[in-house]
């Protein structure tokens, strides 16, 4: 899996605030071609599970907490848990989407075709996208019978669950070995190699024919630990609108936030997509207590053997 890695250069403040003003006052189906931006939107999607785990009201607080926190202080996320009427014109100084929650949020979201429309207007103006866990995640209900479906292309692939065209797989790993899979991509800047106690998973969708040419392994595991085999657990896509997506597919539990490599990886992620360039040493940014957000519940890590 190959793909060009060129990065936008930040742009001045001034320019950005011009473009994102313009680009706000037009129908987006009208926009020019977008300009890097500084905001972000989270979405957070519904969750059922247990506390401790995917805790996505509390990760979306942090994630954020974190862009706020971008040098050089001009950043700005947006967080929803409910799509608005007026999404076209709201969003169209976005310059990515963060997804958390239990599947790709859009479709176990209220009014369904009005956000994927949205998305598919804001993807052709260039907008980025990142999924976090079970957010890249799709069942057989909502895909083509082949696999097809827009967050194919959108962000580069899924985790196909209870699906017939392909089977991924959801597992909790005592330790999982996480790996950077392309040195030159400005996603793996600043962060190395961990183990975590975690849900990465694996086998997952990047269509029939495999990776398409645009799409980069960033992260990759050797797993299950019986059979191993070299797992994608994050990925890149630069598609041909000229927008950029990322899939990563951890943090299952939520006090996995607190491992910096880990985050690394994903505050990376949201930087790649949203067309600005990433540091050389990555995107640090000190956290809080993860209590500060308020999840459910913080189990400790457990202890390695």
């Amino acid at each position: 899996m190959s793909s060009s890695h060129r990065s936008a250069p930040t742009r001045r403040d001034a320019l950005a605030t011009g473009t994102a003003a313009m680009l706000t006052s037009l129908p987006l189906s009208a926009a020019p071609r977008r300009e890097p931006a500084q905001r972000v939107l989270i979405v957070v999607g519904p969750s059922n599970h247990p506390p401790g785990t995917h805790e996505v009201g509390a990760g979306g607080r942090l994630l954020q907490h974190c862009v706020a926190a971008f040098p050089p202080g001009t950043w700005k996320a947006d967080l929803i848990t409910q799509w608005p009427r007026e999404a076209r014109k709201e969003f169209a100084s976005v310059a990515t989407v963060v997804f958390i929650g239990d599947l790709f949020p859009p479709e176990v979201m209220p009014d369904r075709a009005t956000i994927m429309a949205d998305l598919t207007a804001m993807m052709k103006a260039g907008c980025g996208i990142v999924g976090l866990h079970y957010a890249t995640g799709l069942e057989a209900k909502h895909v083509a019978a082949d696999g097809d479906h827009p967050l194919l292309h959108w962000m580069g692939g899924y985790f196909a669950t209870r699906c017939q065209h392909h089977k991924s797989i959801a597992r909790v790993f005592p330790q999982a070995t996480i790996e950077p899979a392309a040195k030159d991509h400005p996603v793996v800047r600043g962060w190395k190699a961990f183990t975590i106690h975690d849900e990465p998973y694996i086998n997952n969708y990047f269509g029939p024919q495999g990776p398409a040419k645009n799409v980069t392994a960033l992260a990759t595991a050797m797993l299950p630990p019986e059979k191993p085999q070299r797992e994608t657990v994050a990925w890149a896509v630069e598609r041909s609108d000229g927008g950029r997506g990322v899939g990563i597919v951890m943090p299952h539990f939520y006090r996995n936030w607190a491992n910096d490599d880990l985050r690394t990886l994903i505050l990376n992620a949201i930087v790649w997509t949203a067309q600005h360039e990433v540091p050389r040493d990555g995107m640090k940014v000190r956290l809080p207590e993860l209590t500060t957000f308020q999840p459910d519940s913080v189990e400790p890590q457990p202890r390695r053997k």
